[in-house]
């Protein structure tokens, strides 16, 4: 049996805020659906083979939904083969050019990402949702600080949430017109300040989902700690039913960090979380490199458990407590393993990294199959 960890605490609980529910393709979103994870290729979307394989990677890292653009005819002709053999919704981002926004809807998109109000004529938009709601296609506003229509510039002098907040309602404003509510918004900023404030006041204003994002946030570690913060801070106040990280760096990477806030959260659980002190002169052994390489063999674990790793006696048996498995001390070249917050054997230093790597798998399949035998007996029951 494993720790009882996941007890929620009243200091630890998050209200969300009540939005509808949509759908991009089978994948819900908003209500009480799980806050998804989303990247965006960035191959040629007219080699498809490219950015099919993208795709694959992004998918294998737990990827929800994947944004594909298509700012040409090429790109959605080799849109409906990408669509066709990926296993994830996609989003087509279609720019301005409300042809693509059809021919995309037409080749399998889950969704397009589209400002309605940028894409001319009342009947060009009329065509596009009509496209839409033909193939089952649902839509995202998606507003950024860096992009907004010239006379709320003029009128409120730059950038800011209130101007954001009303290019995102008029956009959803000419869907509502249409009976079209199908739709998530975005209003994405590269100042965690401006983003956190253009949500709570969306947040406020209207019931949709919520897409959350820190726009053009910049390499890993920057972008990690400013997304961090901003998405961070907003769905622990409820707000946010879908998100992205924004990094200059391989998209994969920005599943990995989205799980990794979620997961700081408590609001969604993939993959082995590993609680590591930060190490000091007490440490039996290398800690730093010890978590570096079990993060990198452990990747491909997605069952839910937790790991703690910790190079000495004062902290470790507190933190072995609450984790599914622990290692602590490693004083005089051994530590002790705990399973399910209890000691269970020793373990040498030299070769404990593998012995970890055997434990955590042989308990994630564990864990995998008592999911499946109750998702099975689930099914029975249902069929009863």
């Amino acid at each position: 049996m494993a720790a009882d960890h996941t007890h929620v605490r009243p200091w630890r609980m998050i209200t969300r805020r009540q939005s509808r529910k949509i759908r991009v393709g089978k994948v819900e979103v908003g209500g009480d659906a799980p806050i998804t994870v989303q990247s965006m290729t960035n191959t040629l979307t007219s080699d498809a083979k490219a950015t099919l394989e993208q795709i694959r990677q992004l998918e294998e890292a737990g990827a929800d939904i994947v944004r594909v653009s298509c700012p040409d005819v090429e790109s959605t002709a080799a849109f409906k083969t990408i669509a066709r053999e990926a296993k994830v919704p996609l989003v087509a981002d279609i720019h301005f050019h409300y042809k693509r926004g059809i021919e995309a809807a037409e080749a399998g998109a889950a969704c397009l990402r589209i400002n309605p109000g940028n894409i001319g004529s009342p009947d060009r938009v009329r065509d596009v949702i009509q496209a839409a709601r033909d193939h089952g296609c649902s839509m995202r506003i998606g507003v950024n600080a860096g992009s907004l229509e010239r006379e709320l510039l003029e009128k409120y002098g730059e950038p800011c949430p209130e101007a954001m907040v009303e290019s995102a309602l008029n956009h959803a404003r000419i869907l509502q017109d249409h009976d079209f509510h199908e739709f998530k918004i975005s209003v994405k900023a590269s100042d965690p300040f401006l983003t956190v404030a253009a949500y709570y006041q969306l947040a406020e204003a209207i019931d949709c989902p919520l897409h959350l994002g820190v726009t053009e946030a910049g390499a890993t570690r920057t972008g990690t700690v400013k997304s961090s913060i901003g998405i961070g801070s907003m769905l622990w106040a409820g707000i946010g039913d879908t998100i992205r990280v924004s990094l200059a760096a391989d998209p994969v990477e920005e599943i990995k960090v989205g799980f990794d806030i979620l997961k700081s959260l408590g609001l969604r659980h993939r993959g082995v979380n590993i609680i590591a002190c930060p190490s000091c002169a007490r440490q039996g052994f290398n800690v730093i490199k010890t978590v570096e390489t079990l993060e990198e063999r452990l990747a491909h674990i997605a069952t839910p458990m937790s790991l703690s790793i910790i190079g000495c006696v004062v902290n470790g048996p507190g933190e072995a407590l609450m984790t599914d498995i622990g290692f602590t001390g490693g004083g005089a070249g051994a530590g002790m393993v705990y399973m399910a917050g209890k000691p269970d054997h020793k373990q040498s230093n030299d070769g404990m990294i593998d012995h970890i790597v055997e434990l955590v798998e042989k308990r994630a399949a564990e864990i995998q199959a008592a999911q499946d035998k109750a998702d099975k007996d689930a099914e029975v029951v249902a069929a009863e």
